[in-house]
């Protein structure tokens, strides 16, 4: 689903309390005119016979014309800007995700149609991130019954392959049910990763700590070679509370898609940008306010081939993948959500100024004490 349209506000709008001092001052001088001709033509209609008939059809013109004319003020200036916010909500509640209240015509009804697109968006991001908490409890439960009911047997195989070997089997034929074994045991623990609970160490922490020392960790093992990395920090970046060795995995696996999409032939890129507040749009579980400073945010852009815009959403499925068969389990993505919903945080993928993807990671600032 493509970002909400907001309706625009008129920046110049009239006043609604102007507009119907105005329009009644302009009815009320119409009305006393009315009475002064009516006053100085019933004298005259009098001798002739008609000047009751004359009155009476003044008045009635009079009452009319304020019916009339009131009427469609009230209609053009409250009743049909609120008709059009009430059908904008209710088509937003049979499942027009993307209705929006259109301006009232007025300063206070634009407020108002403001404010109610406001708290529609914010509910739908809501609502978005209790689907996605829903989704990943289940998952875990499913992730964890597997990895149980796969562990045992797998135990099991590598104990017969031990057998194997010391009966003189073919050492080929050993070496590849023992590599494909491997296979599948790290996919077990990365399952085991993914659903067991986070019980680490939370603390107050610098997340460019935490990103720093991924990027070391990485630098160290030779994996960044061949890449350009460019790390950037804002300032006045808060504290997170977390556990760190949990973020540096997230930041790791990050880092590593960054690598794999950006290659390592050279001429690769990879920037890493680190900066106070949530992006706009954005709500986390606690303590954050969108665009404010109570939140980190951590974006990992990379010059590779990018994530199309129909599967940014599934990217984060357990086993979806992008790479070739062989090079991925697509738990990786997925175990990063997960420990960055535990922190209280969200995860997005977008478009990178690189050619690439962009992967943000917000985490709410510590809250005082």
């Amino acid at each position: 689903m493509g970002p909400p349209r907001r309706a625009p506000a008129s920046k110049e709008a009239p006043s609604l309390r102007t507009e119907l001092l105005f329009n009644l001052a302009f009815q009320a001088a119409g009305a006393l005119l009315l009475a002064v001709v009516t006053a100085a033509l019933v004298p005259l209609m009098w001798r002739t016979g008609l000047g009751l008939a004359f009155l009476g059809v003044l008045v009635l013109a009079d009452v009319g014309i304020f019916i009339v004319f009131g009427r469609y003020l009230v209609v053009r200036l409250v009743t049909g800007p609120m008709d059009a916010l009430v059908e904008a909500t209710e088509a937003v509640a049979q499942g027009e995700l993307e209705r929006r209240a259109p301006p009232g015509g007025t300063r206070e009804l634009d407020r108002l149609a403001a404010s109610v697109n406001r708290m529609t968006e914010r509910l739908l991001d809501a609502q978005g991130l209790l689907v996605r908490a829903e989704k990943l409890a289940s998952v875990g439960r499913l992730a964890a019954g597997v990895a149980h009911e796969v562990g045992n047997p797998l135990a099991a195989v590598g104990n017969y392959v031990e057998v194997l070997r010391r009966r003189g089997a073919d050492p080929d034929v050993v070496s590849a049910i023992e590599r494909e074994v491997a296979r599948i045991d790290n996919i077990v623990r990365s399952l085991l990763d993914y659903s067991r609970p986070r019980g680490g160490r939370s603390e107050a922490l610098d997340i460019g700590s935490a990103v720093a020392g991924a990027v070391a960790l990485l630098d160290a093992q030779g994996v960044l070679r061949g890449v350009a990395i460019r790390s950037e920090s804002g300032s006045e970046v808060p504290m997170v509370r977390g556990d760190r060795a949990a973020l540096e995995q997230v930041f790791v696996n990050l880092l590593l898609n960054a690598v794999d999409a950006a290659g390592t032939g050279g001429g690769g890129r990879i920037d890493v940008r680190i900066s106070a507040g949530a992006p706009a749009g954005a709500p986390l579980r606690r303590g954050s306010t969108p665009g404010g400073a109570a939140a980190a945010t951590v974006i990992v852009e990379d010059s590779g081939p990018g994530v199309p815009e129909d599967l940014r959403e599934r990217v984060f499925d357990p086993f979806f993948t992008t790479k070739a068969p062989g090079h991925g389990t697509g738990l990786g993505l997925a175990i990063v959500q997960r420990i960055v919903h535990d922190h209280g945080g969200r995860i997005d993928v977008g478009a990178s100024s690189l050619g690439g993807a962009a992967f943000s990671v917000t985490i709410p600032a510590e809250e005082p004490e």
